[in-house]
């Protein structure tokens, strides 16, 4: 299978390119590399240099004559979508749609998509683990924006046929992560550990997070583009919530020496329990988590530890 990957040479994007291309596949990276970056591809991975609202984008897709498109391009920081509204809405809103658009006209037979946890906004701990039928009331206008473009995929298989599947990640980490976006906490506190740093918590630390493997969402990705349970929503989580003290644990025993994080005041807005319920991607897609916290974790400080050697 031929697969656009839109923002493939970013963080979650540079799994899939791998995962995809481990399962046979023939992966294509399309990034404006405003976060991702060319090294974070393997060597002979096609890369095109291109923003998603680019008006050549739908040339580009149908040249390529691909059969799927993966949409993970977009602003994806909840603090800066309420900093500029605009700029979130013309990132993701329009990014969508020039990508649904383009492969109405090219003949794609389908179009996955990275949604989000943020779209369910704060949930009473009685609600926990989220399932996808939950009401959805987004707090940002980042969480805001991927709703919307969840109603154009509908809306676009309803009116022109074109099949769809939305992915909402719980807080994703790994290899190649920034500081920033959802589960940005482990690569602050991995990259930090590993340069000799101390880490803040922001609050009490019983705050909990769905961590969840990059690699674990890539192979998630892949199961969405074959399945026949298609045109539907599924979460990609672990389904088990972590606390930031637990975190600090964990990844005192993958760095070898005892972390005491320092404690700062909470964060307003910030989500206090958080856990996605993964019951219907097991059904639907026939997908679990692999990798555990520990073993994510042991990868991920790796990963800093060998930037900090050679910084």
């Amino acid at each position: 299978m031929k697969v656009l990957v839109t923002g493939g040479a970013g963080f979650i994007g540079s799994h899939l390119m791998r995962c995809l291309k481990a399962h046979g596949d023939e992966p294509v990276a399309l990034d404006n590399l405003s976060s991702g970056r060319r090294e974070n591809l393997e060597e002979g991975m096609e890369l095109i240099e291109m923003d998603v609202r680019d008006e050549r984008l739908a040339g580009v897709v149908a040249t390529g004559q691909y059969d799927a498109i993966v949409h993970l391009a977009g602003q994806t920081l909840v603090s800066y979508s309420l900093e500029d509204p605009a700029f979130d809405a013309d990132s993701n809103i329009l990014g969508i749609v020039r990508v649904l658009e383009a492969a109405r006209q090219s003949g794609v037979k389908r179009v996955v998509f990275s949604s989000t946890a943020a779209a369910y906004g704060d949930v009473p701990e009685r609600d926990l683990p989220i399932k996808e039928a939950h009401r959805l009331a987004p707090m940002s206008f980042y969480g805001l924006s991927k709703v919307t473009a969840e109603r154009y995929l509908e809306l676009y298989h309803e009116c022109f046929g074109l099949d769809y599947v939305v992915l909402r990640f719980a807080n994703v980490y790994g290899e190649r992560q920034g500081d920033g976006g959802e589960g940005g906490v482990i690569s602050i506190f991995a990259r930090n550990v590993a340069e000799g740093n101390e880490i803040t918590i922001f609050g009490d630390g019983e705050q909990t997070r769905d961590f969840i493997y990059a690699g674990d969402i890539a192979e998630g990705v892949a199961a969405a583009l074959t399945t026949t349970q298609a045109n539907v929503v599924y979460n990609l989580s672990t389904q088990t919530q972590t606390s930031l003290r637990e975190l600090v644990d964990v990844l005192s025993n993958v760095a070898g020496r005892r972390i005491i994080p320092k404690y700062g005041p909470e964060r307003p807005g910030d989500i206090y329990k958080s856990s996605l319920s993964n019951a219907r991607a097991r059904r639907g897609l026939g997908w679990k988590p692999a990798v555990s916290l520990e073993e994510g974790l042991r990868r991920t400080y790796a990963y800093f530890l060998k930037k900090a050697d050679a910084s």
